[in-house]
């Protein structure tokens, strides 16, 4: 039995406790506050000690799934983003599963780098309407002070650990749909200039390459995204984009002409945590209430692949 849509019935985040400052990174790399403030807006990032993806996993989806008011036999599908677990089997999301006392979901992780979050949400989205499952997970969770040289200052200045989950549902027959159709894709032929490869691997970027590609491509993808969804940009209340770079985020805001829009800017506290970015930023935006339930949201991942991808969601 197909379904008309599916829905987000709650959030939640977790990050860790460590706190890592600019000011602590000046003392073990060739930088200042004031260099990484400029270039890429970031003040402070959190940084895991003990905690694994799974376990950041877990805590963010066990939060979503208390605030639901759904139970652990509800769920019958959870899907993780990743780009960074160790572990290659089990997966993270049947990890969460187990932790969380859910008993035979299909369970799944993806990587599509920093996209993950809402390519991940798009294949729950699918999954509900073709009557695949009723009741979802999505967690985007990640340790990138794992795969992190801390001797290179271009690229430990800029990520951070943590994750962020949703709860996804199906919406009844009567009523609209609560996540729109997804607008994603790729440009692998430019895939090199973001890379975490090898045995022991550090994330490495071409900087200019992703900001150039970012600031210029971005946009229209994000347009088209309101387009499907049947929203005009200027009825947009927020815009989560990937929390990569600020001045990336207003270089695509200014092709946008959103000015009514609530821009998240969660990297300033929480560096950039790749798939966890966008459900991370998302989640600490309903925490506050800065949005009223129902008003349309607009998300958007981009990153390493390079892939894209993003939908028009409804606060819940």
């Amino acid at each position: 039995m197909t379904g008309t849509g599916s829905r987000i019935l709650a959030l939640g985040h977790y990050q860790p406790t460590r706190v890592l400052t600019n000011e602590e990174l000046s003392k073990t790399v060739d930088t200042d506050d004031a260099w990484i403030r400029s270039r890429v807006g970031i003040v402070t990032r959190r940084i895991a000690d003990t905690e694994t993806v799974a376990d950041m996993a877990v805590a963010a989806a066990g939060k979503a799934l208390a605030a639901s008011g759904l139970a652990p036999g509800d769920i019958d599908l959870v899907v993780a983003a990743t780009c960074t677990s160790i572990d290659r089997c089990p997966n993270v999301a049947t990890r969460v599963a187990a932790k969380l006392g859910i008993t035979a979901p299909a369970a799944y992780d993806l990587n599509t780098a920093c996209s993950g979050f809402s390519y991940a949400l798009a294949t729950v989205d699918h999954a509900i309407r073709a009557g695949s499952a009723r009741n979802a997970i999505v967690v985007g969770s990640e340790k990138l002070s794992d795969v992190i040289d801390w001797s290179d200052r271009t690229t430990c200045v800029l990520f951070g650990d943590g994750a962020g989950a949703a709860v996804v549902t199906a919406v009844p027959p009567d009523q609209p749909s609560g996540i729109g159709p997804v607008v994603w894709g790729s440009a692998p032929e430019r895939g090199d200039v973001l890379k975490i490869e090898g045995w022991r691997p550090y994330v490495w970027q071409d900087g200019q390459a992703v900001f150039r590609w970012a600031t210029t491509a971005i946009a229209p993808f994000a347009l088209r995204a309101c387009e499907l969804a049947g929203v005009a940009p200027s009825d947009i209340a927020a815009f989560v984009p990937h929390q990569a770079n600020t001045r990336i985020i207003d270089g695509i805001v200014r092709r946008l002409k959103m000015p009514q829009a609530i821009v998240v800017k969660d990297l300033v506290e929480s560096g950039n945590t790749s798939a966890a970015s966008v459900p991370l930023a998302l989640s600490k935006l309903v925490e506050r209430g800065e949005v009223p339930a129902g008003a349309p949201i607009l998300l958007f991942g981009f990153g390493g692949g390079l892939t894209y991808a993003g939908q028009v969601v409804r606060c819940p």
